[in-house]
């Protein structure tokens, strides 16, 4: 097996709080487009989508002024409760009432002891045409072993970071902690960290800024032709810097638009995104919600002009025939008004 010697395991994302003082991108789909070089992806926002969508609207959700891409992602809904075990998730549809936030508040203490960073955000005035839709998706897990704090060291040309993982010669106390995938070179690889539970933590050093998706599968189809040792050396090296976040992303692109061929019009959407990644273990908490009103149904109809103020074409045919017997393309109209 080539020794992994120096092998320094880097993220996609930012490497601790200072690097992401600019901030992070929140994206809605792992199909999602974005330049952002800093960008994350959860799927609590797609969990309540998808309510939105098999609950209220029984259709893909489209615009009258143009559906936006993301919301053609969000409808193919890529991901879904079956992606996540009942004791991560927690998510409700409800009328808003003067019960609402009592309510979710008492049922997320109760089941993940945690508190909301959204629903204080959430016009949630009782009314009987307005409802919620409402997740928060819960993992909290501790890598198999307990990794060695390393120490801060650099991280990029310019940055540093506090980083976590293996020194030389540490097989025996953390060769089933990691499992390699691939290692082509240094500058592409991929590891997976095992933990105490079903959880597995995916590192792929990758510099390609395409979509999540792309990333992903690229991945494992480097894992399925690797034919080197998967084995972790014991002179192989890990180096995993520390990752601190916390994101909250409204989606203002939404707030005020009719659902086509219904009475729904969404009020407001809002994601936050919370995770936590040291030498210990992972932690991730993450709320999603939307307000949607019921207003009275409008036609779906709009103002159509039909103005042949510009280059147009006219025929003439008799009824019943199949073909018109002229035909007239206007451009000039002064050669036709004189």
């Amino acid at each position: 097996m080539k020794k992994l010697l120096g092998l320094l395991l880097t993220l996609l994302f930012a490497a601790n709080v200072q690097v992401f003082a600019a901030g992070i991108e929140v994206l809605p789909t792992m199909q999602s487009r974005s330049n952002a070089q800093d960008r994350v992806w959860v799927g609590t926002f797609q969990l309540v989508w998808n309510d939105f969508m098999d609950k209220f609207v029984h259709n893909p959700v489209r615009f009258r002024e143009g559906t936006p891409l993301f919301v053609q992602e969000l409808n193919k809904q890529t991901f879904s409760v079956d992606d996540v075990s009942d004791k991560s998730y927690y998510k409700i549809t409800t009328k808003v009432t003067k019960n609402t936030k009592k309510h979710i508040t008492k049922a997320i203490r109760k089941k993940f002891r945690e508190s909301s960073d959204i629903l204080d955000k959430l016009d949630l005035t009782p009314r009987n045409d307005k409802f919620l839709i409402y997740a928060m998706l819960k993992k909290d897990f501790e890598f198999k072993n307990e990794f060695k704090k390393l120490g801060e060291s650099a991280f990029g040309e310019a940055q540093t970071a506090e980083y976590f993982g293996v020194t030389k010669g540490s097989k025996e106390e953390f060769g089933s902690c990691v499992k390699v995938l691939f290692y082509n070179n240094p500058d592409d690889f991929a590891v997976i960290l095992t933990t105490k539970t079903d959880d597995e933590v995916y590192l792929y050093k990758n510099s390609a800024n395409k979509e999540f998706h792309y990333l992903y599968a690229d991945m494992l189809k480097k894992q399925s032709v690797f034919d080197g040792s998967k084995e972790f050396g014991n002179d192989d090296e890990l180096k995993v810097p520390n990752i601190k976040l916390f994101e909250e992303k409204t989606f203002d692109e939404l707030s005020g638009k009719r659902v086509m061929g219904t009475n729904i019009v969404i009020d407001q959407a809002i994601e936050t995104i919370k995770f936590d990644m040291d030498n210990k273990g992972v932690k991730l908490k993450s709320e999603a919600a939307m307000t949607i009103m019921k207003m009275s149904l409008l036609p779906d109809y709009e103002q159509r002009l039909f103005y042949f103020n510009d280059t147009f074409v006219i025929f003439l045919k008799e009824k019943g025939k199949k073909n018109p017997y002229f035909a007239l393309r206007v451009h000039d109209i002064d050669k036709y008004q004189k």
